[in-house]
């Protein structure tokens, strides 16, 4: 283990050595690009695409094309990148992961590489966690693309095919990986190829690539189509399940979330729809349907898994908190989970194409990510995806405290001590985060920060359109 751990540092602390060398030579070009005129820096972009055109690699090209990023970053946003952010830009170019603390800037490391790989003309993909940071990058960053020559296309779930073939045409393109994954079904679903809006996959940069890459890798994502309605059969299935008590009925793993009929509930699930043997093959719709009914009563919870929003069932992303509107849960859960609330029953669907995150992003010809927690999954990184990960210093020494866990004895202990801390720091002004994993349990906190009579604002996924607003207002003085 030991023997591990020194191989990773050394090799960590050989990369930076490599890096520090190029870091240099872009450093010594800056003189000579001050001297530069608006005109004469955005001269440089048809510039260097002519010599790639001639037979010159990005490499060759790397120097001079991350020093006119960096002097048009100055020019258009006023900010220059640091040393540390020109470490993390070379190994993203290099197909690779950059471990960059949060607050370091990696949405600015990423605008070099974005730029270098485009003026091959195949396109680049900046791939985010949600629509708002893609939209702001696509904004914010976009000033300093478009100033140097390039064109920027944001794709988002609003977009009609015409709009998204336009976005995907720009030399970088800003989204999701939702919106990326479910493009490229729909692209494979079409009869002429005149209809796709992808072009072909060449170079894309995930944002909080662990999130994306390993947490939900085998996330499938599914197009469907509709299929037959069975609505009765969900309203018995979802009237018997209420009769069935909980370790007699039928068993439940938490960590799992496996719920399993036991002996008693399947003989009182033969009495109540007179069947002789719940298992015989005539009855394996009606045994699904118990089991979805059960699942939907057992292991889905209101408020966590899901939310009911006019009168419709709307899932929670897990990973983001963020409601997954027009997406429903396959094999009749969703239907399940309507007939349980009460609700209209809507048409079961078949799957038309379903890919998972792994295989969809091992398409592209080079991948690259950033986050600020990726060495502990660095095996994975390298075995699944041929990617290394590197760690970045920090610009300037951390002077964040982590503290360690506090462990109490109830749930009552824990929340009564959190609002007591925030209340104590509230006082003096300091901002605070509370980050929770259900969106009942920030309004548990929520309900207790009233009652301390601390004004306080609540983002989760039933007031995300107000996000923009939130996010703008927070970690000011007594937010």
């Amino acid at each position: 283990m030991l023997g591990l751990l020194k191989r990773i540092f050394d090799n960590n602390e050989r990369k930076l050595k490599e890096l520090q060398e190029i870091v240099d030579q872009i450093e010594a070009r800056e003189p000579e690009y001050e001297k530069l005129t608006d005109e004469q820096l955005v001269a440089k972009t048809d510039e260097f695409k002519q010599r790639y055109q001639a037979g010159e690699t990005l490499d060759d090209l790397l120097v001079e094309a991350y020093a006119v990023v960096r002097e048009g970053s100055k020019r258009v946003l006023n900010m220059r990148p640091y040393p540390v952010q020109l470490m993390g830009a070379i190994v993203l170019h290099g197909g690779d992961i950059a471990e960059m603390k949060t607050g370091e800037g990696k949405t600015l490391a990423s605008t070099m590489p974005a730029y270098l790989n485009a003026l091959t003309g195949k396109g680049v993909h900046i791939i985010t966690v949600n629509e708002y940071l893609a939209d702001r990058d696509a904004r914010e960053m976009g000033e300093l693309f478009r100033f140097l020559g390039l064109t920027v296309g944001l794709n988002v779930n609003s977009m009609n095919k015409t709009e998204k073939r336009a976005a995907y045409q720009a030399d970088i393109t800003y989204g999701t990986n939702n919106e990326f994954g479910f493009d490229y079904l729909r692209d494979n679903m079409v009869l002429y190829k005149e209809q796709m809006v992808q072009r072909p996959l060449n170079f894309a940069i995930i944002d909080e690539v662990d999130s994306i890459l390993i947490d939900e890798a085998r996330t499938p994502l599914i197009i469907s189509g509709s299929a037959r309605k069975s609505a009765a059969l969900y309203q018995q299935a979802n009237t018997f399940v209420r009769t069935l008590k909980k370790e007699v009925d039928y068993t439940y793993d938490v960590k799992t979330k496996g719920v399993q009929l036991s002996e008693e509930g399947i003989t009182k699930a033969e009495n109540f729809f007179n069947v002789d043997n719940l298992f015989d093959l005539n009855h394996v719709t009606l045994t699904h349907h118990i089991n979805q009914a059960l699942k939907a009563h057992v292991s889905m919870h209101r408020d966590m898994d899901y939310v009911v929003k006019e009168g419709k069932v709307v899932i929670v992303d897990q990973f983001t908190g963020r409601l997954m509107e027009g997406r429903r849960y396959s094999d009749g859960l969703h239907q399940a989970i309507e007939a349980k609330e009460g609700l209209p029953i809507q048409n079961e669907s078949m799957t038309l194409a379903s890919i998972t995150f792994q295989n969809y992003f091992r398409m592209y010809n080079k991948l690259a990510g950033m986050t600020g927690t990726a060495k502990t999954e660095e095996e994975e990184f390298r075995n699944i995806y041929n990617m290394n990960v590197f760690a970045i210093p920090t610009n300037k020494p951390v002077i964040r405290n982590d503290r360690p866990d506090l462990i109490y004895k109830t749930m009552e202990g824990k929340f009564n001590a959190v609002v007591a801390d925030i209340k104590e720091r509230n006082k003096k002004g300091q901002p605070v985060l509370v980050g929770t994993v259900a969106v009942e349990t920030s309004e548990l906190i929520s309900k207790l920060l009233k009652k301390a009579g601390v004004k306080h604002n609540v983002l989760n996924a039933k007031n995300h359109f107000r996000e923009a607003e939130i996010i703008e207002n927070a970690g000011e003085k007594f937010a």
